[in-house]
Order: structure tokens, then C-alpha cells, then sequence
């Protein structure tokens, strides 16, 4: 397998497991607090990345890697889990995934901007076109949905580009595993000590589907997602793989409508349609 084949596979791969996150995290929500959700998922993904580096016997990060580091955990580890977890209490998660069409042109500035990445023009005229499609979606919708459940959408798109292309970039020196390992080990100090903060003092309460979507969005989405996603997008460029998850609505309103029996409109269906039709012309000119 040739290097842009083995990108474009990783980024698939990871691309699906990241799809089945906000179907997972609104499940968790109905029955758990938010900031829990959000503590406890990072915590024990933190846990098992720790296990990882300390049984492969990986070397620590070095100092000038911590700037980066930081930067992802505020991005993907903490800002992302707990703006979509507060937002889902708001709206459902067929139509946070709608959202989830920004991703990618955020994801790819910040790879211009951290990364050093440049983009040919016609690469922004698809990525543009594609977003459009989601901000017009969003525009006529935006009185049937909740306005602070649409706004914690585009603060978590935001972070979630900026932890991406960040984590893009220190992947090439320390590895995909390796970097959201760090990140989430670093974490612990305070994912720790806020998950038994934010404890429910019982859990009878708790049913199956929100164990299930804790489980999920803690095992795959903190840390398996980011071990084939990571090396996706330092095989093949932030920009061009990260275009990738313009499919990630598609998959994640499938999964919303046949898990959370989430209704799926037909204006949800035309908008994903056109943004993975943006896809093949951002991948062609990135």
C-alpha cells in the first residue's frame, strides 16, 4: 500500500469511528451530566493510553512539544467533548451532524495556519462550497432548533480544528498513538479529580444506551478514532485528508436514525448529499 493509499485508508478509518461519536454522547447525555460525560470519557481513555506508553516503553515528549500538546487537549480532549455534550441537551444529534460539514474547512485553515500547509485555490472553492451547504442548512433552521445549542456547535467545530491540525503536525515527529496518548495522560491531573467531582451519587438511574454511548465515545472516539485519524492526516495533509469528514454526517445520521430513532429530514439528507459531493473536487485539488 502506497503512502496516499495508506492516508486516505486511515482517515477513512478513523472518519467512521468519529461518526458514531454524537449518536454516542446524545445517547450518554439523556441519562448523565454533560461535564461528567465529558471528564470521564477522557479519563479513561487517558488510563489506557497511559497503559499503552508504558508497555511499548514509549520516550516522553520533549519540552518543546508541550506548547502543542496543550493546545490539543484544549482542542480535542476537553473543548470538543464538552461543547458538543452541552449542546446536545439542546438539540438532537441529527442535527449537530449537520454541523460536522464545518469541520473539514476548519480543520484545513488551521492546518495553513499551524501546520504550514497552502492549499491550491481550487481546493478552497470546494471546501467553501461544502460549508455553504451546511451554514445554509443551519440559517433556515436555525428558529426550529435552539440558537445556544447551534452556537456550542460552532465553538466545538472550531477547537475541534484547531486539536486536529495540531495534532496533525506533532504526529509527524512523535506518531499518531503516541500524540493523543500524551494528551490525554497530561489530562489526567484534572480529567481525574473532575470525573469523581462530577460523579452522580447514583447511577440506578442510569440506563443501558448511556453506558453504552459512555463506553463508545470514551474507548473509540478518544482514542482509536485519533490513532488512525492522526496518521491519516500526517500521511497525506490536514487539509486535503481532513476533507474526509464532510462524509462524516452521512454516516452519523444513519446511525442517529437507527440507534436513537432520531427522525432524519429530507433537507438533512439533500444538505450531506451535496457536501460529500464537494469531497472528490477538494481531494483532487488539495
Amino acid at each position: 500500500m502506497n503512502k496516499t493509499t495508506s492516508a486516505w485508508t486511515n482517515g477513512f478509518i478513523g472518519m467512521l469511528i468519529f461518526s458514531g461519536s454524537l449518536p454516542a454522547t446524545r445517547a450518554a447525555v439523556i441519562d448523565l451530566d454533560p461535564w461528567f460525560v465529558t471528564s470521564a470519557r477522557a479519563c479513561i481513555a487517558g488510563l489506557l493510553g497511559l497503559i499503552l506508553l508504558r508497555v511499548l516503553a514509549q520516550r516522553r515528549p520533549c519540552r518543546q512539544d508541550m506548547a502543542s500538546l496543550l493546545l490539543i487537549i484544549l482542542g480535542v480532549v476537553v473543548g470538543f467533548p464538552l461543547f458538543t455534550a452541552l449542546a446536545l441537551q439542546h438539540i438532537t444529534s441529527a442535527h449537530s451532524l449537520v454541523y460536522m460539514g464545518l469541520l473539514p474547512i476548519s480543520t484545513a485553515l488551521f492546518g495553513v495556519l499551524r501546520g504550514g500547509e497552502r492549499p491550491r485555490a481550487t481546493f478552497w472553492l470546494f471546501a467553501v462550497l461544502g460549508s455553504a451547504f451546511v451554514v445554509g442548512y443551519a440559517a433556515t433552521g436555525i428558529f426550529r432548533a435552539s440558537m445556544q445549542g447551534d452556537l456550542l456547535m460552532l465553538a466545538a467545530i472550531v477547537v475541534c480544528g484547531l486539536g486536529y491540525a495540531e495534532g496533525a503536525s506533532l504526529s509527524r515527529r512523535l506518531g499518531g498513538w503516541q500524540v493523543i496518548s500524551w494528551a490525554l495522560v497530561l489530562s489526567l491531573p484534572l480529567t481525574l479529580p473532575l470525573t469523581l467531582f462530577t460523579m452522580p451519587a447514583s447511577f440506578a438511574h442510569v440506563g443501558m444506551p448511556a453506558w453504552v454511548g459512555l463506553i463508545y465515545v470514551s474507548v473509540f472516539s478518544m482514542l482509536i478514532g485519533f490513532i488512525f485519524w492522526y496518521r491519516g492526516l500526517a500521511q497525506g495533509g490536514i487539509a486535503a485528508v481532513g476533507q474526509l469528514q464532510l462524509l462524516q454526517p452521512f454516516f452519523g445520521l444513519g446511525l442517529a436514525a437507527l440507534f436513537l430513532h432520531e427522525a432524519v429530514s429530507w433537507a438533512m439528507l439533500v444538505v450531506t448529499l451535496c457536501t460529500v459531493a464537494c469531497v472528490a473536487g477538494a481531494k483532487r485539488y488539495a
